[in-house]
């Protein structure tokens, strides 16, 4: 049987493409986020504009994949649940997630991680990930460590909040953040410090312009040697003493793992604080939150199993605002998708996150705040939902991320209730929720519950 081609994008399409979908993600930043690009990406909501794009180019091709020729590269969008289901599923091979575009970014400030990591050694890194942040565990051993510093943290972020007579602003937040990720991965004795925190983002800030900017080597080796310090010295219930612990082959580059759990964690930031809008602005779901922490103990440590409908609402922040706008792989061997048409090697694959995530054809919640979808089975077995990815390739820090993100909310969210004061664009539960949101302009005011209704 001869081999089909997927249908190729007109000259016009691919020019559509770029203005609509390729310019603006890059705009804002792939790895780490250019405010002033967000809040215009936002103004604008160019992921609704990519969405509708995405969304006629189905209806004209069909649901085939596109295929997208530009100088130099050869890609393929898919636009199918099915197809992207063969995308997750086919991770590692014939897909392969060290796309050439992504380790143009990555190798900056994470060499040896396990996402750009070649064929040989991939195994051997995705099993040390898997063993360090116990991937399939009922809980992650660190849970009952963790809870208390991650309360900590809280705390401190309500009295400088209370105190300063500031609305909680994206800065606060999102320092206190950077300590919870630093006292988790590193241990206590990294909480202040701002300076690895710091040469991460300069070398982030490399990572957005992909192979067009060389790695600055020395910026990275004394990023690297600063991660190893806390290793080599590693505190007693950190992710860096599980690194120390956890016996791995020299191709596993166990310290090498870490800058991409710095990295990832980071985007957990964004969702949190952005699940504090949609709760902040939808009412109902703030008092099943209420609800659900009335019926837990404040002093016990939280598990895998407690704050169920929290993990959700972060979940379906994730969804709303994917902070991966879009997943990438390449081809190292021919593909055959779900209508038959073929694809050869070295192709560049893209799922565009935020087009599957709010699909209005296949997802009737696409454009409301629906946590429940996360809890009754509605989103399990969707493969185009992946706010964590999907398949072989999922995040196995998935679970320590969702924990971390609803122990902070839980603990901002017990004893105050949040009112979402500013947002760009607005949010209302009556209206359907924009596709793009400035998370840095977000302000809130958290007030004791035991003041609500006073005047």
């Amino acid at each position: 049987m001869q081999q089909r081609s997927p249908v190729r994008a007109s000259t016009l399409e691919t020019v559509l493409l770029g203005v609509t979908v390729l310019i603006p993600t890059l705009a804002q930043g792939a790895i780490l986020r250019r405010p002033r690009m967000v809040r215009l990406a936002a103004r604008f909501d160019t992921n609704r504009m990519a969405n509708r794009t995405l969304t006629r180019l189905r209806r004209r091709h069909g649901a085939g994949p596109l295929s997208v020729v530009v100088p130099g590269r050869r890609a393929l969008v898919v636009l199918s649940p099915q197809d992207a289901r063969l995308l997750f599923a086919a991770t590692p091979a014939p897909l392969t997630s060290a796309n050439r575009e992504k380790t143009g970014c990555l190798r900056h400030f994470e060499p040896d991680g396990v996402i750009i990591a070649p064929g040989e050694v991939r195994a051997e890194r995705r099993a040390f990930n898997e063993t360090v942040l116990d991937w399939g565990a009922p809980a992650h051993r660190l849970f009952p460590a963790l809870t208390p510093r991650i309360r900590e943290e809280a705390q401190s972020l309500l009295d400088l909040h209370h105190s300063s007579g500031r609305p909680l602003d994206w800065d606060a937040f999102s320092a206190a953040f950077w300590r919870i990720i630093r006292r988790v991965v590193l241990g206590d004795a990294a909480r202040d410090d701002h300076h690895l925190t710091e040469l991460l983002a300069a070398l982030r800030t490399d990572g957005n312009w992909l192979n067009f900017r060389k790695p600055k080597n020395a910026t990275r080796t004394a990023f690297l040697a600063r991660v190893r310090s806390y290793v080599d010295s590693a505190e007693p219930d950190s992710l860096a003493a599980l690194v120390a612990a956890t016996p791995c082959a020299e191709a596993a580059n166990a310290v090498g793992q870490i800058p991409h759990w710095l990295f990832a964690y980071d985007a957990a930031s964004i969702a949190t604080y952005s699940a504090l809008a949609l709760l902040a602005s939808h009412r109902d779901h703030a008092d099943r939150v209420r609800i659900e922490l009335s019926g837990t103990d404040a002093d016990q440590p939280a598990t895998a199993d407690t704050l169920p409908f929290l993990r959700a609402c972060v979940l379906e922040s994730l969804r709303l605002w994917p902070t991966s706008v879009a997943i990438l792989r390449d081809t190292t061997a021919e593909i055959t998708w779900h209508n038959g048409t073929t694809t050869p090697v070295d192709t560049g694959v893209v799922f565009y996150s935020s087009f599957f995530h709010r699909d209005a054809q296949h997802l009737p919640h696409a454009d409301r705040f629906e946590p429940d979808a996360w809890l009754d089975g509605r989103n399990e077995d969707n493969w185009a939902l992946a706010p964590f990815s999907r398949g072989p390739a999922k995040c196995p820090g998935q679970d320590l991320v969702l924990f971390t993100a609803a122990t902070l909310l839980a603990a901002l969210l017990r004893d105050h209730t949040a009112h979402l004061l500013f947002s760009r664009p607005p949010l209302a539960p009556s209206e359907r929720l924009p596709h793009t949101i400035d998370h840095t302009t977000l302000r809130f005011a958290l007030v004791p519950t035991h003041r609500q209704g006073r005047g």
